[in-house]
């Protein structure tokens, strides 16, 4: 589980577009149906060769297939895929601010998006030999964009071998290769789902899937179209509706990201979903950085070559594919040498309340604990009241319940100082593919839910 990951990737040394060294071995599924690495190459070359002109695409394909296809034609081509949190008009017209020359691929209509629009070649392509193009590993290939939970998304280039190193290690980590099967519940777009169910399997040589299932039938329907051993990659809120939905397709590795999961949850996936259970820490800025098995243990193991430092209140992780030494946005407790801490929470999830601390993900946890809560999520106003405390609003999907029972279990749970004034109860939260909530949603829930106060407590 923690044994040696390759070293640290020369930066310009340039490193195949795939791992698959046979042109008949599988390199995706598209449903129940195999796609060899030479039938994949030839429609790469074919989509490369009709690209327009330009520095940047925009890759908004959903079919995981059809965007590795696209994404691969750009790095041929040298141009670089630009990702962002959601193809929202705003997110789409922040593109265009950042890149003037970009044009868009999509798998479906996307009216309205202002910009060019290129169509993947339809048809066969012509065959060709199986000659994998190498990639300088100084290239920038793609730039994807923070998920806008804190605030306003950035962007963040990422060169081919620094990608290359970081799934790499991954891969080592989770003993994924050749004839592993890859799936996921999380758009190619963000960074967990772009590194994990694209970059991995195309490095590593195991068979990316074209699906990306949301509901838990259509999960249980991916994982038996496939052959084992899967890997199926998740979030904890897809997990969550996963597992508890009844009986599941059990799966040999489920790897869970972007939130915190408890260990309640994970217990009871490997109980009754999966032969084991990982999960991954990292972020956009840093790609991944550790693992751990949240069954057994609450400590994190870093990528082998990653150190974690602290300096004052802040940590910043360093080496291995982490080109310079990075802050990360999480209240840390280095633990040794730096290869193992523990997570306390995020640094902008600290709330203070008459000298109280606390995390906003473990308000979340404790809010959602509660039985009949199905979805729960605390929210930090950006004004003051007059007395200059800020009052926490907290929002919950409960059926059946009254806001007024949910503050008394709450008030069981947590100091007086962190219960949710109010409290509202909605028919569901804002949140995205990845299963994030961003800021200027919860924002936008509190403005309304102040206008309409009868769901609150």
């Amino acid at each position: 589980m923690h044994s040696t990951a390759p070293r640290r990737t020369p930066a310009r040394e340039p490193y195949p577009l795939f791992g698959h060294e046979r042109a008949d071995a599988i390199i995706a599924w598209r449903g129940a149906e195999p796609v060899t690495a030479g039938r994949f190459l030839a429609e790469v070359i074919h989509a490369a060769n009709a690209l327009p002109e330009a520095g940047h695409m925009l890759n908004l394909c959903a079919d995981r297939y059809r965007f590795a296809l696209a994404l691969c034609a750009a790095v041929v081509r040298g141009q670089v895929t630009l990702m962002p949190p959601a193809a929202t008009p705003h997110a789409i017209a922040a593109m265009r601010a950042f890149a003037p020359d970009a044009y868009c691929i999509a798998d479906d209509a996307t009216p309205g998006l202002g910009l060019p629009r290129f169509d993947l070649p339809a048809g066969s392509a012509p065959d060709i030999a199986f000659d994998v193009p190498r990639i300088p590993g100084d290239q920038v290939v793609a730039c994807l964009f923070t998920s806008g939970s804190t605030g306003e998304p950035q962007p963040y280039p990422k060169r081919w071998a620094s990608l290359v190193a970081d799934v790499a290690g991954e891969a080592h980590r989770l003993g994924i290769g050749p004839g592993h099967a890859i799936l996921g519940t999380v758009p190619p777009q963000h960074m967990y789902g772009f590194e994990s169910t694209v970059m991995l399997p195309l490095v590593s040589g195991a068979a990316l899937t074209a699906d990306r299932p949301f509901l838990p039938a259509e999960i249980d329907a991916a994982v038996e179209r496939v052959p084992a051993p899967r890997t199926l990659f998740i979030t904890p809120f897809h997990l969550r509706a996963w597992v508890e939905s009844g009986e599941c397709v059990r799966v040999e590795t489920v790897v869970s990201a972007t939130a915190p999961l408890s260990q309640e949850l994970a217990r009871r996936t490997e109980a009754v979903a999966a032969g084991r259970l990982i999960e991954i820490y990292g972020s956009t800025e840093t790609g991944q950085v550790a693992t751990r098995e949240t069954a057994r243990t609450s400590e994190w193991h870093a990528l082998e070559g990653i150190r974690i430092r602290t300096e004052g209140e802040r940590a910043w992780a360093s080496g291995a594919h982490i080109d310079e030494p990075t802050p990360l946005n999480d209240v840390i407790e280095v633990l040794g040498d730096g290869a193992r801490f523990l997570l306390h929470g995020r640094t902008a999830d600290m709330v203070n309340i008459a000298g109280k601390r606390s995390s906003l993900g473990y308000l979340d946890r404790q809010l959602a604990s509660i039985p009949g809560v199905q979805d729960a999520v605390f929210f930090v106003p950006d004004e003051e009241e007059a007395d200059g405390v800020t009052r926490l609003t907290a929002f919950a999907v409960a059926p059946g319940l009254t806001a007024a029972g949910i503050l008394a279990a709450l008030r069981e749970r947590l100091d007086p100082a962190f219960l949710p004034r109010p409290l509202v109860l909605v028919e569901r939260l804002p949140r995205n593919l990845t299963g994030k909530i961003p800021r200027a949603a919860l924002a936008a829930l509190a403005a309304l839910s102040r206008k309409r106060p009868h769901g609150g407590a």
